[in-house]
Parts: C-alpha cells; sequence; structure tokens
C-alpha cells in the first residue's frame, strides 16, 4: 500500500516560533515512517510559507533560505499542497496536518480554518475550541459556567488606555497586590508580569499591550504549579500529573525555555484526592470549550488551602524534549512515537 503523506506545519508569526520548530523536530522524529511519507512546511516570522527539505534543517535554521514555497489549498476538492520551485507550480495531494504551530496565528483557530475549507484532516482542536483557548478571557467565562475555581480576574480593551489612571483605579477596587498582568492571547507567558504597585500595573499594562489588545489582570494565586493532559475524541481520557517547579519567580518564557535550574516532577506527591479532582477538572474544561485531539491543562494549587484552581488551557502544548505533555503520556506507558499515531487517527477518525 502506498503510504500516506502528513504535512508537518512548523514556526508561524507568533513569539513562539522558536519552540514550535523544536515541537516540530520531536514530531517528526516519532512519526511512522512505515505508514507516512513526512512534507516539512515551515512559517517564517514574517509570514512567508516555505518546504524544508529536512529536519536537520530545522535544527539549524537553514529552512527559511529554502526557494521552494509551499502552501495548503483552500480548495476542498483538491485536499492538496502547492509547491512553487524555480517558476514551477506542482500540485501535491495530502492525507492530513500535523499542526506543531503554538500561539498566534496557529494555536487560535485561524490556521484551523485554513484545514477546514480544504477538507484535510488535521491533529488537534477545531476553531471554536482553539479560540476560545487561545484567548484567555473567553476561556474565563467559558470555565466560569462550570463552578471550577479560577483566579478573580479584571479585563482591561486597548480603547481604555486614554485613561490609564481610570484603568489602575478599576484593578485596585477589585483586586489587590501582587497582581499578574497578560496579554488575552499570548502563549509560553509572552508579555506576561508581575506588578507590586499601581506604578508597576501600569508598566505591566503597557508591556501587555505589545502583544495583544485584551488584556487580563488576575489576582496572585501562591501555590504550586500543576499540569495534566488530555487527549481523545467522542471518548476523552487525562494522563496523571506533572508539577512544575519554576527556577524564576513565576514561570515565565525565561523560565521554561532557558533556565536549566527549572524543573518538572512526574506524579508528585499531593493531597489526598487532589490528583483525581485535577483529572476531571481537566476533562470537564477540555469538553466545555469543545476540544478534540489534545490539550494541557493548568492549574495551581493553593497553598494552605489546598484548593484547586484552574489556570488555562492549552490546546496545541509543546512537544519538545522538556515539555509536559509527552512526557505526562510517557508514565502512562504510551511512548511518544504512539501518541503521535494516536494524534493522527483522531485527526482521520474526526
Amino acid at each position: 500500500m502506498a503510504k500516506k503523506k502528513v504535512v508537518v506545519l512548523f514556526g508561524g508569526r507568533s513569539s513562539e516560533h522558536e519552540v514550535s520548530c523544536v515541537s516540530a523536530q520531536t514530531i517528526i522524529h516519532n512519526i511512522d515512517r512505515d505508514q507516512y511519507d513526512v512534507i516539512l512546511i515551515g512559517i517564517t516570522k514574517e509570514g512567508k510559507w516555505l518546504k524544508a527539505d529536512n529536519v536537520e534543517s530545522l535544527q539549524d535554521g537553514s529552512w527559511v533560505q529554502s526557494k521552494v514555497s509551499a502552501v495548503i489549498s483552500p480548495d476542498a476538492l483538491k485536499k492538496s499542497i502547492i509547491v512553487t520551485e524555480n517558476g514551477q507550480m506542482t500540485e501535491i495531494k495530502v492525507d492530513v496536518v500535523f499542526p506543531a504551530l503554538h500561539g498566534l496565528y496557529g494555536e487560535d483557530g485561524t490556521v484551523q480554518g485554513l484545514f477546514e475549507l480544504a477538507g484535510i484532516p488535521y491533529v488537534g482542536c477545531g476553531v471554536l475550541a482553539s479560540a476560545i483557548s487561545m484567548d484567555k478571557l473567553y476561556t474565563k467565562l467559558v470555565v466560569d459556567q462550570l463552578g471550577i475555581r479560577q483566579a478573580a480576574y479584571v479585563p482591561v480593551l486597548k480603547s481604555e488606555f486614554e485613561n490609564i489612571e481610570g484603568v489602575l483605579d478599576k484593578v485596585e477596587k477589585k483586586l489587590s497586590y501582587p497582581v499578574f498582568v497578560k496579554p488575552s492571547n499570548a502563549g509560553s507567558s509572552q508579555g506576561v508580569s508581575k506588578a507590586e504597585t499601581r506604578e508597576e500595573l501600569k508598566q505591566a499594562l503597557y508591556l501587555a499591550l505589545q502583544h495583544d489588545r485584551k488584556i487580563l489582570v488576575e489576582e496572585t494565586i501562591v501555590g504550586r504549579e500543576i499540569e495534566c493532559a488530555v487527549l481523545g475524541g467522542d471518548q476523552v481520557e487525562a494522563s496523571g500529573v506533572g508539577e512544575i517547579l519554576a527556577a524564576a519567580e513565576f514561570y515565565d518564557y525565561e523560565a521554561k525555555y532557558h533556565n536549566a535550574e527549572s524543573k518538572t516532577v512526574i506524579s508528585p506527591q499531593l493531597p489526598e484526592g487532589k490528583e483525581e479532582e485535577i483529572r476531571r477538572d481537566a476533562v470537564a474544561i477540555f469538553k466545555s470549550v469543545d476540544g478534540y485531539g489534545l490539550s494541557r491543562v493548568d492549574f495551581f494549587l493553593e497553598k494552605d488551602t489546598n484548593e484547586v484552581v484552574f489556570n488555562e488551557i492549552n490546546t496545541l502544548p509543546g512537544f519538545t524534549s522538556i515539555s509536559m505533555y509527552p512526557m505526562l503520556w510517557g508514565a502512562k506507558g504510551l511512548d511518544k512515537k504512539e501518541l503521535v499515531s494516536r494524534l493522527i487517527e483522531l485527526a482521520y477518525a474526526r
């Protein structure tokens, strides 16, 4: 039988471009080559779509020098990519897309809409789940309906910055310092900062505004950072849990990817019943946003109270060697190769 063709899509225009390139390498190395021929398509930071020759070009970054463009055709009758080399266009039929994109234009429903138009099966959440989960404000509005505790928050819109003092007053009226300030749409903790004073809050708001026009200001939850992976379509299962031991004051981009002191602990000791509560909440939240395929759901276990507090859901979690999602399933006996195969099978099932 002829092998099926899987497109691994990586890079992208988001602040998580580099992380995506690393995630893609893990995925590529774990695709079953007996079943699939792999086509690598990278999106540069400027938004140019290029065909990469091999996984090594992702490691050294040379793929951005490719002279071959490759885009997904939105024509549902063709189910193909259009490759252009030396002015010559070729259509290649493809069977499935595995997006290894994180953040804006990759995890927010936009590229999922393209896959839907193209009629090509794809790994991961659909348009609705991706869009809601990428937007922290709208995720909160959905989870509010579940009765699961989450950090108290104040939304701030770009239009409100004309009266920045009024914004500061609004936040201080509802929340006590310290607070966390987050762009509503950004990943890997980009643009996130902690504010201890009114002046720091002002600076944090302007920093977040560089990443999004919607901003969340949240109460600080002091506690352990716990993550849970979910997998499935109509039937959803949760992994065990993992704990983040951040080297920095909070688990920001630098702490995640560049600080060797940050550690992840698989199957940490938790108070009785808390792991089951987290696993149950993770599945409920995944279903509430219409999740499909995979997600990582992040929580706090609040200090002193031991209450479970929902933090956020990531619909295309990192797939690097230090990423929690594949490690959690590995601890359940599902290695990366099997996990990648399951995710591709789920794409066909949908």
